[in-house]
């Protein structure tokens, strides 16, 4: 009986699968791997700060009385000195093998500006790096053992429907730069490699680019902004085959939340007045405050 019954749960799971089209099962592929990226090391659900410098030493630890204040559990009372001046920044620990880079104890090291990949600090479970927003500098503080990760989810998504793979026209626009507002207030501008026009429902539309020719970062907004998905908008990535650049889809199905949408430690750019699309896209990511 207990072989039958395993048996019958075999063939109701095989055909369960047999259902899905090759190209439903693409998507469900590319949603684990976004939820996967979201909770790796170098994913978005781990920041756990982000710190702003002066000019001149800032002081960081889990003590209070830091100018930067790391998450006491998680850290020494006083781990060291970020020192910027005129957009260079040093850290200087305060103990010898308290701070490490990969797997190199740190004394005193210029972290910004570098070459090709921030160089990233590790003391216990956090990890931080500096970036630049403007004339501004900051710390992204990582904890490997943020709460968020255990807590989170997963993210609701409407259902796959391909016809939500529309075919666009690529309209290079070289040259031409676009004015971008992100969530802190900045604004910034962005080269934009040109523009994708498509239809839906007969109706024209087209939204600006920014990112290069062979590979087109989007970011939209539409009807479902505020009800079923995140307010400030999507993001979407567009391959652009090198053979046939007249073969470009934009596959809403791939739509996903920015950043801001699961943590108040990110800079998300917002979308442009041309990129707020007044139609309903009822595909991709949703967003609910329990993400």
């Amino acid at each position: 009986m207990k072989k039958e019954f395993i048996a019958l749960i075999g063939l109701f799971l095989l055909s369960s699968f047999m259902t899905e089209t090759p190209y439903e099962i693409s998507i469900k592929q590319w949603q684990q791997q976004r939820i996967e990226s979201l909770k790796a090391a170098d994913g978005w659900l781990n920041l756990a700060g982000l710190y702003w410098l002066k000019e001149g030493n800032n002081t960081l630890g889990g003590n209070e009385k830091n100018s930067i204040l790391f998450p006491a559990d998680h850290s020494d009372a006083f781990i060291g000195t970020v020192a910027l001046n005129k957009g260079i920044v040093h850290f200087t620990a305060a103990t010898p093998a308290a701070v490490k880079t990969e797997s190199t104890d740190v004394t005193n090291i210029q972290v910004f500006p570098y070459k090709d990949e921030p160089i990233v600090l590790a003391h216990k479970s956090l990890r931080w790096f500096v970036i630049q927003r403007g004339t501004k500098y900051a710390i992204r503080l990582r904890d490997l053992e943020n709460p968020i990760l255990k807590e989170f989810k997963g993210i609701k998504t409407f259902p796959i429907d391909e016809k939500w793979k529309i075919k666009a026209q690529f309209v290079p626009t070289v040259g031409r730069k676009i004015k971008i507002l992100d969530v802190t207030g900045r604004v910034f501008e962005e080269e934009s490699p040109g523009k994708l026009v498509f239809k839906i429902n007969e109706k024209i539309y087209s939204l600006e680019t920014t990112g290069t020719k062979a590979h087109l970062f989007i970011v939209f907004g539409d009807a479902t902004n505020n009800l079923d998905t995140y307010g400030g908008g999507r993001f979407l990535e567009v391959d652009v085959p090198q053979e046939d650049g007249s073969s470009i889809y934009l596959d809403f199905n791939k739509a996903y939340n920015p950043p801001c949408a699961f943590t108040p430690y990110a800079t998300c750019p917002l979308p442009t007045k041309e990129n707020k699309l007044s139609i309903a896209i009822s595909a991709g990511e949703q967003f609910h405050e329990s993400h």
